[in-house]
């Protein structure tokens, strides 16, 4: 299977950085024969004089060849070489190989990763449940994990998980209730794919397209459109694998108010084994991208959410450009537009072209290599993407926030001139290109309703830029913004019980361009920064809440009780972990952040 590939990774494709101590130690040699000490002078004649100071010096260093000789024997005979060792570099540190049963397992942006001996994928519902049953009775932990995409790694645990990408079937389609019935292990692409032939699709997409189901789901992913409800919304019935009463079937009708706290669960509940989804019509779609100002979006915001079957804009630090997205059935427009776009591919990318040779010659002079040397292992800009020029231009000073102005800047000219209309089924067009590995934080807060915008979402975004420049960070662009209306789920970052509300969705990011650990090191510190000066001036005042996927945990104890709290301020903690200790009463679908996030106490 794909997704097996994807997350699987054996030890002998990637190993831990474990150093030895101290580089190994070689035995003494000249041409292949081992040193020995000199034979000892003849003893002085009796009766023998007091020692003379030459005397104690020959035996201090008669001493050290014999504990030199010894050592090397010892080394040689505990450590033998293999017979071509002598012909190999000696290497000063070696890693150590891993069991053979040691998975490695990573997110998708190489910010978490476990190893683990435990790794499950069943193949059907009757392996799953004998999975939980026994690992519930030996109390071994098994935490359900989708496709590993989440920016937090919220799936992944050293003690077990479980992995459902072998039940991945499509079961049941009811063409007229537009509803499907699939396993959870079926990723959204592989789902969409499948129901085309019966003119059915998703009401709303995320950027990407390879999560699970049940992992999408339990996170409270969410797409774009004030209309459209997060993707837990669409779920209406599900069927739940829990340690503590076995197999249970969850809907609106049975048991509504467990199926509404399960439905975005955090995988904490039960393993989601089956999922009912409620589809629409396939329809096709016109995505116009626009580059406008933020004045202008105020004027316009209120139409733009109203009038707008999916709408997004993406703001680029250190302009005042703003990139307008809006998508909508072909029907809407009375067939296709017949604009063509101004600029070819290469003219858009020419500011970006031009930036990154430029910056190619600077700082190879700042790092005192020729820039023949440098082409020599560039690949030919003109072969890059979009993206590809971005992360390499950022690569060169990720965090000077000149430097990334200036690739702001660039990024600016190329949307300017990218200007147009694309014609595509709705779940092509709804994918978005999120670029290379990176943190990411985002935010989700109340912004009133269709009707009547607060307008706090662009209050947000306005002391959001301002906060950027004040301080000097090196933002990268975009700063993205969604909406969705409200979901009735309790755990969901959108949850209301008003209908008519509506929530905006905030991202920000940082690049990871480099598999440099040390820079690598740097631009974490250095996004964990911005994301807590964002934290300390904004989410309180706009009562923003982190994505489950995105949500990072403190290291600092106060930090995290903190976290605690607040997260009791605004959802059913009580109600979750009183679930919990019903459904999974030795807490193996649990791991370290779930714990951390919503401690649970035993006498409770």
């Amino acid at each position: 299977m794909l997704l097996r590939s994807l997350l699987l990774r054996r030890s002998n494709g990637r190993s831990p950085p474990t150093l030895t101590p101290f580089p190994p130690l070689r035995t003494l040699s000249t041409s292949g024969q081992t040193l020995t000490p000199p034979p000892p002078p003849p003893p002085p004649p009796p009766p023998p004089p007091p020692s003379s100071a030459s005397e104690k010096e020959f035996r201090k260093y008669a001493g050290y060849a014999a504990l030199a000789l010894f050592s090397g024997a010892a080394t040689y005979f505990s450590f033998p070489f293999p017979e071509n060792a002598k012909h190999k570099k000696a290497q000063i540190f070696r890693y150590a190989p891993l069991p053979e049963d040691l998975h490695t397992v990573s997110n998708w942006s190489g910010t978490h990763e476990v190893q683990t001996r435990n790794f499950n994928q069943p193949e059907t519902l009757a392996d799953l449940e004998s999975l939980v049953k026994e690992s519930h009775e030996k109390k071994n932990r098994i935490r359900p994990v989708g496709s590993g995409l989440s920016p937090n790694g919220i799936g992944l645990s050293r003690s077990g998980m479980v992995n459902l990408a072998l039940m991945d079937k499509v079961l049941e389609v009811d063409k007229e209730g537009k509803r499907v019935r699939v396993q959870a292990g079926i990723r959204v692409q592989e789902l969409v794919d499948a129901i085309k032939e019966y003119n059915l699709t998703l009401q709303n997409f995320a950027s990407i397209r390879e999560q699970q189901i049940g992992g999408i789901v339990q996170v409270g992913a969410h797409g774009t459109g004030a209309r459209l409800p997060p993707i837990d919304e669409q779920v209406i019935g599900m069927k739940l694998v829990t340690p503590g009463k076995g197999t249970i079937e969850l809907s609106k009708e049975k048991d509504p108010e467990l199926f509404y706290l399960a439905r975005c669960g955090l995988g904490g509940l039960g393993v989601v084994a089956e999922v009912t989804l409620q589809c629409v019509e396939r329809q096709e779609l016109v995505e116009h991208t626009y580059v406008s100002n933020l004045d202008e979006i105020k004027k316009n915001h209120k139409k733009l959410l109203s009038t707008n079957k999916h709408v997004k804009y993406l703001y680029i630090p250190y302009t005042d450009t703003v990139v307008v997205v809006t998508c909508n059935p072909v029907s809407k427009w009375s067939g296709v537009p017949k604009d063509k776009p101004k600029y070819t591919r290469d003219e858009a990318l020419k500011h970006v072209r031009d930036l990154y040779r430029e910056s190619i010659v600077k700082y190879s002079r700042v790092q005192e290599s020729s820039k023949k040397s440098l082409d020599s292992r560039e690949p030919d800009v003109n072969e890059l993407s979009f993206t590809e020029l971005r992360d390499k231009l950022i690569a060169l000073d990720p965090l000077n926030d000149v430097h990334v102005g200036k690739v702001n800047q660039a990024e600016a000219e190329f949307w300017k001139k990218s200007e147009g209309y694309r014609v595509g089924w709705s779940d092509e067009i709804l994918g978005f290109d999120c670029g290379g590995q990176q943190w990411v934080s985002e935010t989700c807060f109340p912004a009133g309703t269709l009707a009547k915008p607060s307008m706090k979402d662009l209050e947000y975004i306005e002391q959001l830029k301002e906060l950027i420049e004040k301080e000097a960070i090196p933002a990268p662009s975009p700063i993205e913004q969604r909406w969705t209306s409200r979901s009735k789920s309790p755990m969901s970052p959108a949850f209301s019980t008003a209908e008519d509300d509506i929530f905006s969705w905030v991202g920000i990011i940082m690049y990871l361009p480099t598999a440099d650990p040390r820079q690598r090191k740097d631009i974490t510190d250095e996004f964990f920064h911005y994301r807590h000066l964002t934290q300390a001036k904004l989410w309180d005042q706009y009562s923003a809440y982190e994505h489950w996927a995105k949500i990072e945990i403190p290291k600092d104890k106060e930090e995290l009780e903190a976290l605690q709290e607040r997260l009791r301020k605004r959802f059913p903690v009580d109600a979750y972990n009183k679930a919990r200790r019903e459904l999974d009463p030795n807490r193996i679908l649990s791991n370290n952040m779930v714990e951390k996030l919503f401690p649970v106490s035993n006498t409770a």
